[in-house]
């Protein structure tokens, strides 16, 4: 009972966080709320044993991110134009997504409940506790799991942050790139005069 107080109370706590991002218009406190809705989002997979996924979080959602963010921050304004035109579309759009979403989610078993499939078949657990090694040949049970059972997932996920990553690289390349065109563009007209 008081575990599902807790999840109540961080969700509300991630809710208006929400709220608060999308109606500041100071950039630099909605950087920083964005930081804390990943730091309770982290509590909160804490709370649901989800360790892996609560240190993921805190480290790249509460940590890099927050200060990737503020690094961008630093080459612009701090408050945010005002918009010209609504994005009544985008938020029906998000809304329909979300509801979607909710929808799919409906004929999941709860959370902890014991009619799920994990708990239902503990046998599956087991299988991989004793036979991972000699499918695998991997010692660590974590690590077969990640890298045969899950290989092609954990093969999307890699391809996706490495696409990130190439992805900045070549937007801070394309920085260096204008910076240096600038600079010479200036040089060459200051020949010319």
């Amino acid at each position: 009972m008081t575990e599902q107080i807790v999840i109540v109370t961080l969700l509300t706590f991630l809710v208006i966080s929400v709220v608060g991002i999308i109606v500041l218009r100071n950039l630099l406190a909605a950087v920083i709320l964005l930081g804390l809705y990943s730091l309770v989002a982290a509590g909160a997979f804490v709370v649901m044993d989800a360790v892996d996924v609560a240190f993921t979080e805190a480290a790249v959602g509460a940590g890099i991110s927050t200060i990737l963010l503020l690094g961008a921050l630093s080459y612009t304004t701090h408050v945010q134009k005002p918009q010209k035109h609504n994005n009544y579309a985008a938020l029906l759009f998000v809304t329909v997504t979300g509801a979607l979403l909710i929808y799919g989610s409906l004929d999941l078993p709860g959370y902890g409940s014991a009619t799920s499939p994990v708990q239902a078949h503990p046998e599956v657990g087991r299988r991989f506790i004793d036979e991972s090694i000699l499918e695998t040949g991997v010692p660590n049970i974590v690590t077969s799991v990640l890298a045969s059972y899950r290989g092609y997932d954990t093969l999307g996920e890699t391809a996706v942050v490495f696409t990130a990553g190439i992805a900045v690289l070549s937007l801070l390349g394309r920085r260096r790139r204008l910076t240096r065109d600038e600079h010479s563009n200036s040089t060459d007209e200051e020949d010319l005069v």
